[in-house]
Formats: C-alpha cells, sequence, structure tokens
C-alpha cells in the first residue's frame, strides 16, 4: 500500500524534476522566433570557444565540440534556468589541464579517457550531493576564495596562452614561472607573422562590442549597447583567421587547428582503472564544487533579471547529467558559461529551447563544415581564450573586501598566489582552510556586549552605543556568537570576571537573543558560570533563549539548576528585578522599624 502511495507520488511530482515538461507545455509561436535566433547566436559564439577551450584544456578541437552536443541537450531537459547555457568554459578546461596531464601526454587517447573520467566522477558528486542533500558543502567555497581563485586562473590562462600568441615553442612546461622563463629566453624566436595575427585579433576582439553597435547604429539599425551582436567577436575573428590563411597561403607557415574530424560523437563509457580512479577523485570532486558554484551563480543572476528563480537542487541533478553525459561522448568537464548565457540572454532567449537550437548548429557544424577548421590559426584561439578569461577577473571586488573586511582580503590574496605558485587544486584547498581559520578565529572571540532599557520602551540596546537605562544591581550581558567549543572557555572568562569585578552586581542576566547553536561544550560552561556565580552571592539568568535551544537546555537540566530564572524577553527580567529589589527594600525597612 505504502510503495502504490509512494509510486503515485511520484508520477505526480516527475515534472517537477523535469522543468523543461511545464514550459513546452505553455510554448509559443513566439517564443520560439525568440529562441531560434537566440540560438543561433550563441551557436555562432560557442564554436570558436569551444575549440579554443578544447586546446586550453589539452583535448582534440572536436572534444570541444561534443561538450556542446550532449551536455548542452540534458541541462536544457533537467535544468531550472532558463537562459544558462552550459557547455566548455575556460575555468575547468584549466583544471582539467593541470589534473589530466600528471597521468597521460596531451591530445592523447589516454588524456581523453582522464578527462572522462573526470566528467564521470564530477557529475556522479554532484547527484550524490543531492540525493545526501548536502548541496551546502558549496558553501565552503567563500566568495573571496572564488574571486582570488579566477582571477588566479585567469592569469595561468593567458600565460599558458602566450606560446600560441608568439608562436614559441615550449617544451611541455605548465607552470607559470617556467613557461615564462621559457618565453623570455627564446623571445627571438617569436614568429612575426603569429605575432600579428594574435595581436590583431586580440585588438579587434577588445572593439568589436562597440566598434558593432557603432557600425550598426550608422547603417540605421538602433541597437543597445548589450545587444547580441556585440558578442560575436569570436566568430568574426575566426572567420577572419580562415579567410586570411587561405587568401594568401599562409598554411606551413604558422601553426593551424587542422584536421577535425567529421561526424558526432561516439557513446562509450570512460576507461575503468581503480588506482587511477582514486587517484583523480580530488580533483574531480574540486572540478565539481567550482563548476556548480560558477553554474548557479550565473543562473542565480539571469534568473533576477527576468524575475524567476533557480532551483538550486534541481541545478545539482542538472548539472550532473551534464558532466555524465560528457562523460559517454568523448568530452571534458562543462559547466555555465558566463559569456555565452549573456549571449543568449541579450539575444532574446526566453526558454532552454535556445540551447536544443544551439546543439542543432553544432550538430550542423560537425557534420558539414569540420574541414573549415584546417586553416583556423591557433593565434586566433589564444586570442579568443585571452579575451575570455579577462572578462572573468573581479579586480573590484578585491578593493572592496580590503576596506570592508581585511580578513576576506588577506584570504583572496593567499587563494591567487598559492594558485598560481603551488597549482590549482592546492590553492583551491588552502583558500578554503584559511577562510574556515578566519571564521573559527573571529567566533572565537566572541562581542559580549553589556545592553541597557532605551528610555521608557522594551528595546534593549549597547550602553556604549545608545543612551540606555541600566540597574545597578543588575548586569545584562549580550553574546554576539554561538556558544560552541572553540569559544566556549573565553565567554565563561567574560562572564565572571565581568560580573564579579563590577560593584553591587547581584544579578547577571545573558541575553541569549543572538545565539543560535550551544554545543556540549557549551552547556558545561553554562553549568559552571552558574556554580561559580551561586558561590559569589549572584544569580545567574538567561532571557530570549530561541525556541529550537530551548530543548536543548532542557535535556541538559540547566533551567532547573540556575539560581535564577529563564525570561522571556530582557524587559520581563528586568521588571521582576526592580519588582523583587523594591520587595527587598520594603522587607528591609520593616525589619528595621521593628529593631
Amino acid at each position: 500500500m505504502r510503495l502504490g502511495l509512494w509510486f503515485k507520488l511520484g508520477l505526480r511530482e516527475w515534472p517537477g524534476y523535469v522543468p523543461l515538461v511545464p514550459i513546452l507545455r505553455t510554448y509559443t509561436r513566439e517564443d520560439f522566433s525568440h529562441d531560434l535566433i537566440a540560438g543561433l547566436v550563441v551557436g555562432m559564439v560557442t564554436i570558436p570557444q569551444a575549440v579554443a577551450y578544447a586546446f586550453l584544456a589539452g583535448v582534440p578541437p572536436e572534444s570541444g565540440l561534443y561538450a556542446c552536443l550532449v551536455p548542452m541537450v540534458l541541462y536544457a531537459i533537467f535544468g531550472s534556468s532558463r537562459q544558462l547555457v552550459v557547455g566548455p568554459v575556460a575555468v575547468a578546461a584549466l583544471m582539467v589541464a593541470a589534473t589530466a596531464a600528471e597521468y597521460a601526454p596531451r591530445f592523447s587517447d589516454a588524456y581523453l579517457g582522464v578527462t572522462t573520467i573526470i566528467c564521470l566522477q564530477s557529475g556522479l558528486l554532484l547527484w550524490i550531493l543531492r540525493l545526501s542533500r548536502m548541496g551546502g558543502l558549496v558553501n565552503l567555497l567563500s566568495h573571496p576564495v572564488i574571486t582570488g581563485f579566477v582571477n588566479a586562473a585567469a592569469i595561468l590562462i593567458i600565460i599558458s596562452q602566450l606560446p600560441a600568441f608568439t608562436g614559441i615553442e615550449v617544451d611541455g612546461a605548465t607552470e607559470p614561472l617556467v613557461v615564462l622563463t621559457q618565453l623570455l629566453q627564446s623571445i627571438t624566436a617569436t614568429q612575426p607573422l603569429t605575432l600579428t595575427i594574435a595581436a590583431g585579433s586580440l585588438l579587434l576582439l577588445l572593439v568589436f562590442p562597440k566598434l558593432s553597435i557603432v557600425v550598426c547604429r550608422w547603417v540605421g539599425m538602433d541597437l543597445s549597447d548589450q545587444h547580441a551582436i556585440s558578442r560575436l567577436g569570436p566568430m568574426v575573428v575566426a572567420v577572419l583567421g580562415i579567410v586570411l590563411v587561405s587568401l594568401f597561403g599562409l598554411d606551413g607557415k604558422i601553426n593551424l587547428v587542422g584536421l577535425v574530424p567529421s561526424g558526432l560523437p561516439e557513446v562509450s563509457a570512460p576507461p575503468f582503472d581503480l588506482e587511477l580512479w582514486i587517484n583523480l577523485f580530488p580533483a574531480s570532486a574540486i572540478i565539481a564544487l567550482v563548476s556548480y558554484v560558477e553554474s548557479y551563480s550565473i543562473g542565480a543572476t539571469l534568473a533576477a533579471r527576468v524575475q524567476t528563480r533557480v532551483n538550486s537542487h534541481q541545478e545539482l541533478i542538472a548539472l550532473g547529467a551534464a558532466n555524465i553525459g560528457a562523460a559517454f561522448t568523448g568530452a571534458y568537464p562543462v559547466a555555465g558559461s558566463f559569456s555565452r548565457s549573456s549571449v543568449n540572454y541579450y539575444a532574446g532567449a526566453r526558454t532552454p529551447v535556445s540551447s536544443l537550437v544551439c546543439a542543432v548548429v553544432i550538430v550542423m557544424v560537425l557534420l558539414l563544415l569540420t574541414q573549415l577548421f584546417n586553416d583556423l590559426p591557433h593565434a586566433v584561439l589564444a586570442a579568443i581564450v585571452m579575451v575570455s578569461v579577462v572578462g572573468l577577473m573581479d579586480l573590484k571586488t578585491t578593493k572592496q573586501h580590503w576596506t570592508l573586511q581585511k580578513n576576506d582580503a588577506i584570504t583572496e590574496y593567499a587563494t591567487l598566489v598559492l594558485v598560481l605558485f603551488l597549482g590549482v587544486e592546492f590553492g583551491l584547498i588552502a583558500g578554503v582552510i584559511l577562510s574556515i581559520a578566519f571564521f573559527v578565529r573571529t567566533s572565537s572571540r566572541p562581542n559580549i556586549t553589556q545592553v541597557g532599557r532605551v528610555g521608557d520602551t522594551d528595546h534593549f540596546r549597547s550602553i556604549k552605543r545608545y543612551d540606555v537605562e541600566t540597574l545597578p544591581h543588575v548586569l545584562a550581558l549580550r553574546v554576539d556568537e554561538n556558544v560552541y567549543f572553540a569559544n566556549a572557555a573565553q565567554i565563561e572568562d567574560k562572564f565572571l570576571k565581568r560580573s564579579q569585578r563590577r560593584p553591587g552586581t547581584e544579578h547577571l542576566l545573558i541575553v541569549c537573543s543572538s545565539i543560535n547553536v550551544i554545543d556540549a561544550t557549551g552547556i558545561q560552561m553554562l553549568h559552571r558560570v552558574n556554580a561559580n556565580l551561586e558561590r559569589a552571592g549572584i544569580t545567574f539568568n538567561l532571557c530570549e533563549v530561541k525556541g529550537t535551544l530551548m530543548p536543548v537546555l532542557e535535556a541538559a537540566q540547566l533551567p532547573q539548576t540556575l539560581t535564577g530564572q529563564v525570561f522571556f524577553s530582557a524587559d520581563r527580567a528586568m521588571k521582576y528585578f526592580v519588582e523583587l529589589k523594591h520587595k527587598e527594600q520594603q522587607r528591609q525597612s520593616t525589619l528595621d522599624f521593628s529593631l
């Protein structure tokens, strides 16, 4: 009976796990016209980027195009973002290259086997996070860590493209300092023709967004500065590079992409080698987390612009499916692309159908136009990659971090330096550890503020910031932090010192409005404070304890052993202490009169 009920509920709720289904139910012809144009535009932008990122990742150029097929279709089916475009991205390509190069030579079948294993492990890990409801682990990648990592990755990617940009051969080095050293030592071997094509491509890519809009307006097309036409620079530069090579017979004089096999990818399982799988798993986990954070951030930003929302749990399913699809089609890890998603949005895409149109464009290229890549210069691809990653760098936030929070700035700078000099995975892990260490250090030094009543209200605020009234025989302290093992000893020390050093203190009142968690160490600390204050003749009281904490305190029998009480609010506590003092004074007056 129960199984039947679960089955019926599953049938009823399954469209929620396939967001494309309810979208298609209300799909209109007008929606398709917008999605068709957006898909065609995104397809034209995607093709040169996919090939460029494939070389960055160290896989054959066709693998970059394969990464735009099944992964893009699977995300369109399962993704909750209507404008996000999934496929090859620069940061994931760099991380794949840094990992896979340790186990196989670049552009080889063995290397491609390693990248497909990373794909499969990343996808499965994202699914495990969803099934175990542990998607919150991605929050370990704080914004300063991500910013430092992305800025460092952009620098590494730019350095990695300098050999193709200049035509200088580098002896398989991947470390940035080694690459720069070899380039400087071989500066005389720079190929003028390659450098000219690369510099011209770079310049055109930089000016194309504004130049294209100016030209369109000059011919009578009134377009906004963010129109999708302004994002077609990579396609235009790639076409111009191919035309230049063909017209002037530059084949053999500069490095070209060469033969790209035509046809669709074959479906095959990644190789299974237990030792290799174990060795790759840590890197795969990091790639999965970074890809998810990057994709979710982009999707949420675009969703806010059209007043929709992105489901974080559904994104784990969709991105996991996309990477598993990439694993079985000879591709490498994929994520949401900032540049192509922006193009998709500004081109007027309304639904994920635009991604399906883009996939059709890629299919047509693979079947009919792969011969065009024979004359595509590597220098043009290097320029495309450089311009793409420069757009990812965030230097404004770096200045804000230093102004607002020094710890965040230090974390960001440390992550950047460590990624540059010690490697992507090590630098990222070290950044996460450093951010956690700063958090623990901050929370282990909790702010404990004495509070008093604001005028005739029932509000209590800091005596340092507001003009408040206090009672001479009551010390009210507010703890602005959770109470746990890292700060329990300091909190205990401050409670005892401040209550015993304040003359005339008869009651210590702890305002718990900012406390969400008290662990076992914190509970034991409160019991000790209660006992020590009792010996000093001071009652120990709590107020504004959150409902989620009361069961914990009651299970530890703290309310029953308190020398004071647990009050609903600071206002009620203070009124009680005033009344209690008044009764004591009356009792003392009566006693004095009788004597």
